[in-house]
């Protein structure tokens, strides 16, 4: 007969993998919403100026200042709102974003500089904070194109020249948040990625570029000879496994959350059914002994 002992025991260790399995996936950040600040690409309070020709592809704003300068040589494919009830909102949708990614728990504390770092969806912070960004800064996806990213700063993020974050394995630039204490600024020909919320100001120096926006809650969006982009995200590539890892050529590779996943779930599958068993068997009668 089945022992009830260790029927109990695998029941326990089933719910117990279900509870690890649960908790994995309370565990990744949810996305933070932008409510109408999310059609902005420029977002000040006091003033956006402007050097050199530069490209906005998105809503650009301003509350409660009003004044903007440098605007004859902006291209922009969006509406221009100075000092208006749209502006208005969206400034108050920024200071409820900002909040919320400032609140987000918990953190992993990482180093500030980020450049040659490596990074997967989860919610970042400084002991010192602030970050820098000096070389390539890589967020992996993992091939979930919903992971998230929230880098937390009590003051700045500065970048060095020529520096850059990296997308990979279905990272999106609108699951990227930069909630920065102070001032947040990109010098120059960096190429950024991800929506930044300062809650003073945001520069752009010389030749940087943003895919993402510029959100700046109570200072001056200052820019020179950019490109920023806050088009309506495309849906991401989902990632390919090459033919020669298939056909035993190359190597292939799986995600480690992945493969823990699939190894949890096959588990909790063998256990269930094992419990299962063992209780159907218990509901049987016990057969008489043999007859001499």
């Amino acid at each position: 007969m089945f022992r009830i002992p260790k029927l109990i025991g695998t029941i326990a260790l089933a719910a117990s993998l279900a509870t690890v399995m649960a908790a994995t996936t309370i565990a990744a950040p949810a996305s933070v919403g932008l409510g109408t600040a999310k059609s902005f690409a420029v977002l000040a309070g006091q003033t956006i100026t402007n050097a050199g020709p530069t490209k906005i592809t998105g809503d650009i704003g301003l509350h409660p200042g009003s004044a903007v300068t440098g605007f004859s040589s902006v291209t922009y494919v969006g509406a221009l709102h100075l000092a208006d009830g749209v502006a208005l909102q969206a400034k108050n949708a920024l200071v409820t974003a900002y909040n919320d990614a400032a609140g987000r728990t918990p953190a992993t504390t990482v180093a500030t500089e980020l450049g040659g770092q490596v990074l997967t969806a989860g919610v970042y912070n400084s002991a010192a904070g602030t970050f820098g960004v000096t070389g390539t800064l890589t967020l992996d996806a993992e091939g979930d194109a919903q992971a998230v990213f929230i880098f937390q700063m009590a003051s700045t993020l500065i970048t060095a020249p020529g520096s850059s974050v990296a997308l990979i394995n279905g990272a999106n630039a609108c699951n990227v948040y930069w909630q920065v204490g102070s001032s947040a600024t990109l010098d120059t020909t960096t190429s950024f990625k991800g929506t930044i919320m300062a809650l003073t100001s945001i520069a752009l120096k010389t030749g940087a570029t943003l895919q993402g926006r510029a959100l700046a809650r109570n200072g001056e969006v200052t820019l020179d000879t950019n490109v920023i982009t806050s088009a309506a995200c495309a849906p991401p590539t989902a990632p390919t496994i090459p033919n020669t890892a298939l056909s035993g050529e190359g190597p292939l590779t799986l995600s480690l959350s992945l493969t823990l996943s699939l190894i949890l779930i096959g588990t909790l599958a063998v256990m269930m059914s094992t419990a299962l068993f063992g209780l159907a068997r218990l509901g049987r009668p016990i057969g008489r002994g043999r007859r001499r």
